[in-house]
């Protein structure tokens, strides 16, 4: 076990920087127990790529990425288990070297298991990636080592934890026999796409729609199983497709100091980037997985009821085209789809919801950026739920109204976590907890 002292912790986007006294990078469950039991106040993270201010902010912090071993598969059962952080891209080809898949992917491959799992991470077309972790081990604030299967009523609070019940050691998931998709992309007027939405999700096996603000144009990602060997003519769109993030940095240079500048740069982004047709195939990891951010983003997305979505849609649509206020989102917003599910803090308890995410292409002036104002006051005003990892400002006296569950998780908390060791200043406040000085309020 490695011990940095007096160091400065900075998030992947530079916008979070924390000063520590301790940071740990631990390889053995035995270690993570250590300094778990040692720590008054401890908090963990992965590779920083949270918008929220969850993973830092106390004196220990404990460094997971080096707790990154693939433990055993099981062939019998299909499933895998690893060290909560095993960074999810290893993860996948390892799976996919036995033949298996996780027939439910984030965006990207990137962020550690127990990063991902903690924060309710999702895919498109399925469930939260929680939902196929058939087994866990967690460290409790005292040392100990709680086993969870899914058997066991508890494992509904753990599957999105926030950290705040403990740290996810060692993990286990369920996998499937890998399957081919064949992927279909092309622009598509708003009209066209949002009201074919349900038709296509019975449809199809794989639905993810980018949508482009100020454009009136959705860009359709649609994805059916084939088998491996059925042959396609593949188009993968002209060369310079590649080259948008970099025009996305040109156009949105400015958009901070003149918002209006987004609306236009939007069109011509449309029109060079989102108005080619593309068809190609491959694993679900393959198709549809970003390999990399590439820049530093600023992120916040939100959840809503399938059934309520396009009035939600409708509304906020009418709201940041209004020239009189400063909303003008860069694009593209991230349209995707979660079936339900029993987790007690999953945005899908309950009910199929869509999922849209909302980016500042600079993520230094992300504070100034109106538009993460204005979906947030939308989706709550419809019982909307924000993702847990990426950025909000709703508190315990908003969540608790969208959140069944919220105070059987907070009383939950509590119970495993008496002293509050893994909470820190966000999410004390969060959860409207007082702080603590060695336990005693």
């Amino acid at each position: 076990m490695k011990q940095n002292k007096n160091g400065v912790w900075v998030s992947w986007n530079e916008n979070l920087t924390y000063n520590y006294k301790s940071l740990y990078k631990i390889t053995t469950e035995k270690e993570l127990q250590e300094v778990i039991t040692n720590s008054e106040k401890v908090r963990f993270f992965g590779t920083k790529q949270s918008s929220a201010d969850i993973a830092s902010g106390v004196d220990t912090l404990i460094d997971i990425t080096t707790y990154n071993k693939i433990l055993s598969f099981n062939n019998v059962e299909h499933t895998v288990t690893v060290q909560s952080g095993v960074i999810l891209g290893d993860l996948l080809e390892a799976v996919e070297a036995k033949g298996w898949c996780i027939p439910c992917l984030p965006d990207i491959n990137t962020i550690t298991i127990g990063g991902a799992l903690a924060t309710g991470t999702h895919g498109t077309s399925g469930k939260l990636l929680c939902e196929y972790m058939t087994k866990c081990s967690i460290v409790l604030a005292d040392g100990s080592i709680k086993v969870i299967t899914d058997k066991d009523e508890l494992i509904s609070a753990v599957r999105v934890s926030l950290g705040a019940l403990g740290v996810f050691s060692e993990i286990t998931f369920k996998c499937e026999p890998i399957y081919t998709l064949h992927i279909k992309e092309r622009p598509e007027s708003d009209d066209v796409w949002l009201p074919k939405i349900e038709e296509r999700l019975k449809k199809h096996d794989f639905l993810r729609i980018l949508w482009l603000p100020h454009t009136d144009k959705g860009y359709v990602i649609t994805g059916d199983k084939i088998d491996p060997k059925t042959e396609i003519t593949e188009n993968l769109g002209p060369k310079y497709l590649r080259h948008r993030r970099t025009a996305s940095k040109i156009l949105y240079k400015y958009t901070h100091i003149f918002p209006w500048i987004t609306a236009i740069a939007n069109k011509l982004l449309y029109r060079g980037f989102f108005s080619s047709t593309k068809e190609h195939k491959g694993s679900l990891y393959q198709a549809t997985v970003t390999k990399s951010r590439g820049s530093t983003l600023e992120l916040a997305e939100w959840t809503i009821g399938l059934d309520v979505f396009p009035k939600v849609f409708e509304e906020l649509k009418t709201e940041i085209n209004k020239w009189s206020n400063k909303s003008f989102i860069h694009i593209p917003m991230d349209v995707r789809f979660v079936y339900k599910d029993k987790s007690w803090l999953s945005y899908a308890y309950g009910k199929d919801t869509v999922t849209m995410g909302c980016v500042s292409r600079n993520a230094a002036t992300a504070d100034t950026y109106e538009a993460f104002k204005s979906i947030e006051k939308i989706f709550l005003k419809y019982g909307g739920k924000p993702h847990w990892g990426k950025r909000f400002a709703a508190k315990d006296a908003e969540l608790t109204k969208i959140y069944d569950k919220w105070e059987d998780f907070k009383l939950l908390r509590k119970e495993l976590d008496p002293t509050n060791k893994f909470l820190n200043p966000y999410l004390t406040e969060l959860f409207n907890e007082k702080q603590t000085t060695n336990g005693i309020t």
